[in-house]
């Protein structure tokens, strides 16, 4: 891969870093953040969800949820374990996936498709062109 579709696959790695970074630090920050209502309003897998939400697995969830988000943000957009950052990430977005599924809508205004969708096929992308090779702290240069 030569030139700017090198330079593209950057902008969309730190892009997708940014959204993720964003989301786990203002989600830290806030102070109360949770996952509960979210978890427990679930459409599909609700008794999953519901364990997830329960008050023994509450504090380890929210604690993934954040400190995961902002890991993995702060890796795309560095180029350093872009890979398993990736990989993390799309694991979170099939898990937030479900919760608004209620087969075949997706939360109000989706059919099938929303956003957790498309972000976790970014990050396939970035795997599959091997993004953390080029404009990164492992390979400043290219």
């Amino acid at each position: 891969m030569y030139g700017r579709p090198k330079f593209l696959l950057f902008l969309l790695r730190v892009s997708m870093g940014w959204i993720f970074f964003y989301s786990g630090l203002s989600k830290i920050l806030s102070g109360n953040w949770t996952a509960k209502a979210y978890l427990e309003n679930a459409q599909t897998f609700s008794n999953l969800y519901a364990w997830f939400a329960s008050p023994a697995n509450i504090g380890w969830v929210d604690f993934v949820n954040q400190w995961g988000q902002l890991l993995i943000g702060a890796a795309l957009i560095l180029g350093v374990f872009v890979r398993s950052a990736s990989f993390g990430g799309i694991l979170l977005m099939i898990l937030y996936y479900f919760p608004v599924l209620d087969f075949p809508a997706v939360g109000e205004h989706a059919f099938l498709v929303d956003e957790h969708v498309i972000y976790a096929l970014v990050l396939m992308l970035l795997i599959r062109f091997k993004a953390g090779s080029f404009y990164s702290l492992r390979s400043p240069f290219g």
